[in-house]
This record gives structure tokens, C-alpha cells and sequence, in this order.
């Protein structure tokens, strides 16, 4: 039911590169690429995706207020982050990417603090997390996406300048969502932790509403892509049976009630998920391996958190210059999401080396050891017809199309920090704005990867190693 852990992948026959080679690499080329930098411009990527009226102290000086006649109603759906090159804001792959970006705050705080950039996170986060609070209007009802997709991909243009209105769609008890629920409590969790220091009025709202959630989710289970077909069929979810367990988990650690515990392991069990290896807006079973591992300290977390990164370093496949590749569409974004499962299991002390160099072997390469960098923004050769609309487009009054699509000159915006989504099995990658594929960036492709890199700069900058 649940088993995604890349079996057919691992059927897959591609240039290998030893265990010892890697390391070897990592300790020649220490500190090659700048962490810091990075950190920064992947927070500044997030402020060019803000949907919504924008703050005084905005950063993107060709961004401007946007959809601000989102809503259903009374209700204000303003803010968030657009998903991608486009102008919908898809709740689910944002929900886990909030998720991951406060997750990696939390675990690799040092790494943001080295970098002057714990503040620019907070607030990355807060963008995020005001919006998915409106979205939650009741105990049973979460709005669960803004915009249609088809009508939204028809149209090239800044989203400062779409007028049409914006349908909203939402989960109720009669139309479950448990994964967008589930994940959406998580996140609330999650930034419990990350503002119990900073503002505690602000982290006990977010608890409530992730308490709440998790009931909901639980207790009305189903798909939303399934209860609300018209929202897909854009992130259409496999399953919804690991975010259940993914809430409970977050909730543990975020709350301490050992009521939460007893149900992420009950749900772990009932849901089959030691079979299962995975962490993306879709899968969260590797992230509750490391939930429960640190919370637990049991063996069979950690043995599976073992397995699974002994096989992304020793045998998952790779191109030719030795690049994870997981999966055809951003394949950047996939092999992220699993280096940085696997710097969590090293920061808890699981072949602790051996999983950190790796990672900072595989972060190099997309940084510009590959050949070029795969930023938009940093280092050598990065991307600079990256499919973005608005990065595309002209500043107003300028009209913008499909002839901008077209357009083989360079983007007239930079949308620095993006990541995009990275070469084929072959390690072929143009840049070019029509191939979404390869060159399309989201907010779910940065989140994996903005952990790995603030865990590398905690483990590896100023000299460390």
C-alpha cells in the first residue's frame, strides 16, 4: 500500500561511486563552495515567492502586492508562497515544505545562526505559517489550495497583474483530507519549537491548531485529492497514512504528551511504515524515523535510518559526474530530501561521517563541482532562464506573454536562491525557460536542500573539518 521506497530504483544500473572515493573527495575540496551565501540567497528565493501585500522591509525590489482579493467570502486567503513558476498556491507540497524549513531550523540551528540568517528563517517560516493559520477556519474545515491550476499554467505573466478571481477549495468531515491535515498540523508543530523561545503567545496558538488538526485528520481519514478532485490533478497524494503518524510524532516532540508517542508508534504499526523509505511533499515515513529517533533513542528507528542512507551512499543510482538521481522531475529537489534525512541521522550519531561527507560531496556538485552551479544566483554558470513567470517578465509597465516564454535571452530578474530542478540520468541539462523538468524551481525543491546545506555549514564551516 505504503511501499515507496524506490525498489524500481534501485533496479536501476548507473555509474557508482565507492564509499571511500566520496569521503576522500569531501576531505580534498573542504569549504569549497560558501554555505553562508548559499543560506542566504535560498531565504531570498523565499521572498520572491511571497503571494500577498508585501512588508516594508521587502527584499525583491521587482516583486510587488499580489492576489489580494484571495478568499472564499468572509474569509482572507492572502499571503503564503506561490508553488512554483506559477501563481497557485498548492497547500499540501507548501505545508511540507514549511515543515521541512522549520525542521531544519530547529536541527541545524547553528548552521543559520553561523550565517546571520536565523532571523531571515523565522520569518521565511512566519510568511508561511500566517497563512495556513487563516486557512484553518474551523475544527473541521481547512481551506486547502488557491487558484486553478489549469487557468493559472494558461497565462505567462506577474502575478502583480492577474485580476480574475481565484477559487479556493477546502477539506471538510464530509470531504477529508487527512494528508493535508495531518501535514499541516505538523507544521504548526514544528514551529511550536522553532518560536517557543522567541514568542510564546505566537508558538501556543500554533500548538492549538496543530492539536487540532492532528484530531482532524485522524479521525476523518481519506485523501484530499480524492475528497476535493477539483484541487487536483496538480500534487495528487498517494496516501494519507504517514502524514497521520508524521502529526503524531511532530506533536510529541512539540508537546511532550506521552499520549502522542504511544499513537505515532501505534499509527507506525498500523500503517506498515518500517517498510518504507521516503521524505517529500508526498512521503514522510524517513521523517518519522528520525522523529522517533530522537525522541526515543530506539534501535529499530535508527537501524532504519541506517539501511536507508547506507543504500543512498553505497548503491542508489547515479549520472555519469556522480549526482544522486531519485527521481526524472527534480531530481535535485529528490536527491536533497534525501541527503537530508540522512544528515539527521548523522547529526544523532549514525555513521556520522560518512553520511555528512557524503552530503557535502552531492551539495558541491549542485553548487558548481558538477560543471556549473544549478543556483540561480551563486557561483559558476548558474541558471539564468530558469521557468518562472515572473523572474521572466518585464518589470511593469511592460506587458509580458508567451513571447517571454520564448524568449532565449536571460531571465530580467534574478530570483536568487532558487534551486532548480537539475540535470537527467545522462547529466543532460540546458537552460532553457520550456523545460520545466530540468529548470523549474518550487518552494518544496529548496526546503530539503536549505537543511542539508545549513547542517554542512554547522559540521564542516569556519574551518571545523
Amino acid at each position: 500500500m505504503l511501499h515507496r521506497n524506490l525498489l524500481l530504483l534501485r533496479r536501476t544500473r548507473m555509474t557508482s561511486f565507492s564509499t571511500f572515493s566520496i569521503i576522500l573527495a569531501a576531505f580534498c575540496s573542504v569549504q569549497s563552495q560558501n554555505y553562508r551565501q548559499v543560506l542566504e540567497k535560498s531565504l531570498l528565493f523565499y521572498e520572491g515567492q511571497r503571494s500577498g501585500r508585501l512588508p516594508a522591509n521587502n527584499r525583491i525590489p521587482w516583486r510587488g502586492d499580489s492576489m489580494l482579493e484571495d478568499g472564499d467570502g468572509d474569509v482572507d486567503l492572502t499571503g503564503g508562497y506561490f508553488d512554483a513558476g506559477d501563481h497557485v498556491k498548492f497547500n499540501f507540497p507548501q505545508a511540507w515544505a514549511l515543515s521541512t524549513i522549520a525542521m531544519g531550523g530547529l536541527d541545524f540551528k547553528e548552521g543559520f545562526i553561523a550565517s546571520g540568517q536565523l532571523n531571515n528563517l523565522l520569518e521565511a517560516y512566519k510568511w508561511g505559517a500566517d497563512y495556513y493559520l487563516k486557512c484553518h477556519t474551523g475544527e473541521t474545515e481547512l481551506f486547502v489550495q488557491v487558484g486553478n491550476a489549469t487557468a493559472d499554467h494558461n497565462s505567462w505573466d506577474i502575478p502583480e497583474r492577474w485580476t480574475d478571481p481565484r477559487p479556493a477549495y477546502k477539506i471538510t468531515a464530509e470531504r477529508p483530507g487527512s494528508d493535508i491535515a495531518g501535514e499541516t498540523s505538523a507544521l504548526f508543530s514544528a514551529g511550536t519549537l522553532l518560536f517557543q523561545t522567541v514568542n510564546d503567545t505566537y508558538a501556543s496558538i500554533l500548538l492549538d491548531h496543530a492539536k487540532s488538526l492532528y484530531t482532524f485528520a485522524n479521525q476523518y481519514r481519506g485523501k484530499y485529492s480524492d475528497s476535493v478532485p477539483e484541487a487536483t490533478p496538480f500534487y495528487t497524494s498517494w496516501a494519507f497514512e504517514d502524514e497521520i503518524a508524521w502529526a503524531a510524532a511532530w506533536l510529541y516532540r512539540a508537546s511532550g504528551e506521552e499520549r502522542y508517542l504511544l499513537e505515532a508508534e501505534a499509527l507506525y504499526a498500523e500503517f506498515n511504515l518500517q517498510y518504507v523509505n521516503d521524505f517529500s511533499w508526498d512521503g514522510k515515513a524517513s521523517g518519522v524515523d528520525i522523529l522517533l529517533y530522537q525522541t526515543t533513542g530506539r534501535a529499530e528507528y535508527g537501524q532504519k535510518l541506517i539501511s536507508y542512507c547506507d543504500w543512498v551512499v553505497d548503491q542508489a543510482p547515479r549520472t555519469p559526474k556522480g549526482l544522486l538521481f531519485l527521481s526524472e522531475w527534480g531530481s535535485l529537489r529528490a536527491a536533497s530530501n534525501s541527503l537530508f534525512v540522512c544528515v539527521q541521522a548523522g547529526k544523532l550519531g549514525l555513521n556520522t561521517e560518512k553520511y555528512f561527507n557524503f552530503a557535502k560531496t552531492q551539495i558541491d556538485l549542485m553548487l558548481g563541482d558538477w560543471g556549473r552551479s544549478f543556483v540561480v544566483g551563486y557561483g559558476t554558470n548558474p541558471p539564468t532562464r530558469y521557468h518562472h513567470r515572473a523572474a521572466s517578465c518585464p518589470s511593469p509597465p511592460v506587458p509580458c506573454g508567451w513571447s517571454e516564454f520564448d524568449n532565449i535571452n536571460p531571465n530580467p530578474h534574478v530570483l536568487n536562491g532558487a534551486l532548480v530542478g537539475g540535470p537527467g540520468p545522462n547529466d543532460e541539462y540546458i537552460d532553457v525557460r520550456n523545460d520545466a523538468v530540468r529548470n523549474e524551481v518550487a518552494v518544496d525543491y529548496n526546503a530539503g536542500f536549505q537543511g542539508v546545506v545549513a547542517s554542512l555549514e554547522e559540521y564542516f564551516g569556519s574551518g571545523k573539518k
